[in-house]
């Protein structure tokens, strides 16, 4: 998934994608530990895709308490 496909996600889809990509991560790191993978480098390219996932979260998290905030005053 590229950065702009992820950014156009909302909070919900975003977590939804999270929770998804950390259980396919754990199970490709049990997979590996018994047996190695063909690409270990996918290891650390979904790793990093649940840090991208995570940090598109975020600030779309201080977004809405900016907007909520904002509102309230």
């Amino acid at each position: 998934m590229k950065k702009e496909e992820i950014k156009e996600l909302s909070i919900q889809e975003l977590s939804a994608q999270i929770e998804a990509a950390e259980k396919a991560y754990r199970e490709l790191k049990v997979a590996h530990a018994i047996t190695p993978v063909d690409n270990p480098a996918k290891i650390t390219a979904d790793r990093r895709q649940i840090a991208r996932l995570k940090t598109v979260l975020r600030q779309k998290e201080i977004a809405a308490a900016k907007e909520a905030a904002a509102s309230v005053n």
